[in-house]
């Protein structure tokens, strides 16, 4: 009998065995008004059941054991021989399974795939992120390898399967494969163009070797990966597989792995090339082009990883704060935290409407959605994976000291915020990207503006903040230095714009008061008097 010091009361149950598609109404209203009507039935149960999956007690035991018993590089075995591998706990590759299972690989070769895979991702980030990172790369190697199509009819099925087969054998052996990408270099970082590994032509058509230091490898146990090295015409594009045809390894030395803030399930090393066999992917001199489009899919699921750790985020707050009690009663009716939790909200459903228009951009596929792609991913990916880290802190400052252990969760979704506004370009890289984008390609900015100006006349500070933009656009003296500025704008209006138009009358009142209006504070929890708060939480709160 437990002593009465150790009672315990007024403790929140676990957001456990829950649907995440579901339980997440943006979601759900975002993948009804972009998918085919036809098809609608069919996606929502696929996503219920990943839901339902990424909620369930065993899964969320997965990710934490996945997070807890990291991975661990071994080099050599007994003998003395190079091997190069690393080795996770079983829970790794439970959850990587389930990932390639639900077709988070296979957007590609199915109809709205972009949009039912994206919100599979949004899902699925939630109840692990780390996983992400070679589905998403595995998913975003398609359309580099179609510039060569005898490599994409060789590769294509197996990236695009729904089977994971763990450990390095040829790929022709295997029912599904895995890709990573290789591009950063100690002295370069983003600048690519100053990669110092060199690519020596073999006398097999389109066959080299590489010679040459990666700095961050991520995924290193996949059996493929596009990278880039100098070749006598230029920067070029190569793929590297881990196994050649014949079973024996390729030079493809993990010197170690990085210790890293976040992202811990998830392996990444530095390689050393030397020897290592490399097929030409694209023309010689052309990698960067070749290249940019799987970096353009792989900023979109930047987009999505930190939309799924807002929602997550939110969903633990907004939960916590229904059950708690202090001061007299819920967490969630005192008026202070209602404020922050409905700010919070706003912050998560933009981030996710956004995401998916991109999804469904990228699945309308015509000359003015993928113009409007060109300057929106950089937009959203530089605004949506800034956002992530302080909704996220402020959604742990919900739980209290609860939330500061690692028990909550919490602490993982913290470490984990800041890794998608690194990945793929940092801010100033996205934000010189869309510079460029702004500078020499008229048919995306008049697509961008087609898209914001679909709202205008429906609400008066969205219409004075496209206005302003308008402004900002039109004087490029010394643009560089206010490039951030410009592009936080282009995001905040866009997010208005579609909020405007698909969200209820209660939450886009709210974004256009405070994100474009201006009534608003530093910090979260500065709503401005007026607003219909306690709409705004119980929207975003999850019913268990």
């Amino acid at each position: 009998m437990a002593a009465r010091t150790h009672t315990v009361t007024n403790q929140v149950p676990p957001l456990v065995e829950y649907d995440v598609f579901t339980a997440d109404r943006a979601l759900a209203e975002g993948v009804a008004r972009h998918a085919d009507p036809l098809l609608l039935d069919g996606i929502r149960e696929e996503l219920s059941g990943l839901g339902r999956s990424a909620g369930s007690a065993q899964v969320q035991e997965w990710a934490e054991l996945a997070n807890t018993h990291t991975p661990q590089l071994r080099t050599h075995d007994r003998f003395g021989n190079r091997v190069d591998e690393v080795e996770f706990h079983p829970s790794w590759h439970r959850l990587l399974g389930k990932g390639v299972a639900a077709g988070l690989t296979d957007a590609w070769t199915r109809p709205a795939g972009h949009l039912r895979r994206a919100a599979g991702f949004l899902i699925w980030s939630q109840a692990e992120a780390g996983n992400g990172c070679p589905l998403s790369m595995t998913h975003a190697a398609v359309p580099a390898l179609r510039a060569d199509p005898a490599l994409a009819a060789a590769w294509e099925p197996l990236l695009t399967s729904r089977v994971y087969e763990q450990g390095l054998r040829p790929a022709g052996e295997k029912a599904g494969v895995l890709f990573g990408m290789g591009m950063t270099e100690k002295q370069g970082g983003s600048d690519v163009r100053a990669n110092t590994t060199e690519a020596t032509a073999l006398d097999a058509e389109g066959e080299y070797t590489l010679s040459g230091h990666k700095w961050f490898c991520s995924a290193p146990m996949s059996d493929g990966f596009l990278v880039l090295a100098q070749a006598a015409g230029g920067l070029t594009c190569f793929l590297v597989p881990r196994v050649l045809p014949d079973g024996s390894r390729n030079a493809f030395a993990l010197q170690r792995l990085k210790d890293k803030l976040g992202n811990r399930s998830n392996a990444s090393g530095e390689v050393e090339f030397d020897g290592t066999w490399a097929r030409r992917v694209g023309e010689e001199g052309r990698g960067v082009r070749t290249i940019i489009e799987m970096v353009a899919v792989t900023r979109l699921d930047c987009v999505l990883g930190s939309a799924a750790l807002m929602r997550q985020a939110v969903a633990q707050a907004t939960h916590h704060s229904a059950h708690r009690e202090a001061f007299g009663g819920r967490l969630i009716d005192k008026p202070l935290m209602r404020n922050v939790l409905a700010d919070l909200a706003l912050e998560s459903e933009a981030a996710t409407v956004l995401a998916l228009r991109l999804a469904a951009a990228w699945d309308e596929g015509g000359p003015r959605e993928r113009a409007l792609l060109r300057l929106a991913v950089p937009a959203a990916k530089f605004w949506v994976t800034k956002r992530c880290t302080p909704v996220t802190a402020e959604a742990l400052e919900c739980l209290g000291g609860n939330g500061y252990v690692e028990e909550s969760g919490m602490p993982r979704l913290l470490r984990e915020s800041p890794v998608n506004s690194i990945w793929e370009g940092s801010g100033n890289v996205q934000s010189l990207d869309v510079l460029r984008a702004l500078q020499r390609e008229p048919e995306a900015v008049a697509a961008f503006l087609e898209e914001v100006g679909a709202a205008r006349g429906a609400d008066h500070r969205l219409d004075t903040a496209i206005k302003e933009l308008l402004t900002e656009l039109a004087d490029l003296e010394g643009i560089e230095a206010r490039a951030r500025r410009v592009v936080e704008r282009m995001a905040l209006v866009l997010q208005g714009s579609l909020l405007v138009r698909h969200a209820p009358a209660e939450v886009a009142d709210a974004f256009c008061a405070s994100r474009l209006g201006r009534d608003w504070g530093s910090a979260f929890g500065t709503l401005p008097r007026g607003l219909h708060l306690a709409a705004l939480v119980e929207r975003a709160r999850p019913e268990v």
